[in-house]
């Protein structure tokens, strides 16, 4: 079992930066990578970036190329997203989740453990 607290969610004008935390405890080890989604009102649940824990590779959503950024610090079992020059439609609840599979990481049903998600607003 690995249980996950994610948090850093808030309001934020567009342009903004906002940065997300995902802190994991448990059975950590058998982890493989962790990623995050977000799910606006009345969408899917969708893949925005994934990072593996051993190596550190790292994979996005074309949406958030170039503008938001995933990283790990191995040693505190935390997961972080900073989010740059951020839109309106990035407007949504941020999960993250863990997989202990090999990927492929986009996919929401290859991870196993979610946390409770955290709320971004993005206002115009």
């Amino acid at each position: 079992q690995v249980w996950l607290v994610d948090s850093g969610g808030g309001l934020v004008q567009a342009g903004g930066s906002l940065r997300l935390s995902c802190a994991a405890s448990g059975r950590t080890f058998s982890s493989n990578a962790m990623g995050w989604f977000r799910q606006a009102p009345g969408k899917e649940r969708e893949f925005v970036a994934a990072i593996r824990w051993s190596g550190g590779s790292t994979y996005y959503a074309d949406s958030v190329k170039g503008r938001f950024t995933i990283s790990r610090d191995n040693a505190k079992n935390t997961v972080y997203l900073q989010m740059n020059s951020l839109k309106p439609e990035d407007t949504a609840v941020y999960y993250c989740a863990v997989t202990t599979g090999n990927g492929p990481y986009g996919v929401r049903y290859e991870y196993e453990y979610w946390g409770q998600g955290t709320q971004v607003t993005v206002s115009s």
